[in-house]
């Protein structure tokens, strides 16, 4: 049943060995990830953005990554939808961010500047209040409330809700950016860029990757940055 839900409407599915291979590697999966992070399993790696006038890395995102004791790495395409429907997605996105708080504090310690490290919420993590208060953390800290960005998906702005409205308008306020993921790939109102202060765009690796040989990518990313240049919006391109 799920196998047709998943492949869109009218769709019929017979029952195979692989689906409940599946179905079993699943709720394995789920039970690892409950005790992944008390057995230090989880890691974050970070990927650099460097400016392009400079060719200096100016700032990181965070990665979450998962060193499986049987599997081995686990890519985040698995185990990211099993913690937003389990639940975990809340307390590990606190632990990253709180990762990604320290090593902002200490690179920007190193470099004598602020160093912003952008963190990816869910947005099953903008249902439920927040048991970590990520502003506080950065002013215990002594840092600005620019050393963390947050990523959110294109889905999330066409889906507002009030929570999800009431959280954005408060890191506008408080002064930590946000950075609209994979731009291009949904369905969002351009209106949504303006009405929540989005900072950062970032272009879909999907049109970046072949930019030198496909016209169409290339109109893609140029008429991107022209437009986030327009509302004053900083671009990114994967």
């Amino acid at each position: 049943m799920y196998a047709a839900k998943h492949a869109g409407r009218n769709q019929f599915r017979f029952f195979t060995k692989s689906m409940q291979d599946e179905a079993q590697r699943r709720i394995q999966l789920t039970q690892d990830l409950r005790n992944a992070l008390a057995a230090e399993e989880l890691f974050v790696h970070y990927q650099p953005v460097v400016d392009l006038d400079s060719r200096r890395i100016t700032k990181a995102e965070a990665l979450l990554r998962w060193n499986h004791p049987t599997y081995g790495l686990v890519e985040p395409t698995q185990f990211i939808p099993l913690a937003e429907e389990s639940g975990l997605i809340h307390e590990i996105g606190d632990w990253v961010f709180t990762q990604a708080a320290s090593c902002s504090e200490r690179w920007g310690e190193n470099s004598g500047i602020p160093f912003q490290i952008s963190v990816n919420r869910s947005p099953v993590q903008f249902l439920v209040k927040a048991s970590v208060d990520w502003t506080g953390v950065l002013k215990s800290k002594g840092l600005p409330p620019h050393s963390i960005a947050v990523e959110i998906t294109e889905g999330l702005l066409l889906n507002t809700s009030p929570n999800v409205a009431e959280m954005l308008y408060r890191y506008r306020d408080a002064g930590i950016q946000v950075a609209l993921d994979d731009f291009g790939t949904g369905y969002s109102s351009l209106a949504y860029l303006k009405r929540f202060d989005i900072d950062y765009l970032k272009i879909d690796q999907s049109f970046v990757r072949d930019i030198e040989k496909n016209e169409g990518s290339r109109a893609i990313a140029d008429s991107t940055i022209a437009m986030a240049h327009r509302l004053g919006l900083k671009v990114i391109a994967e």
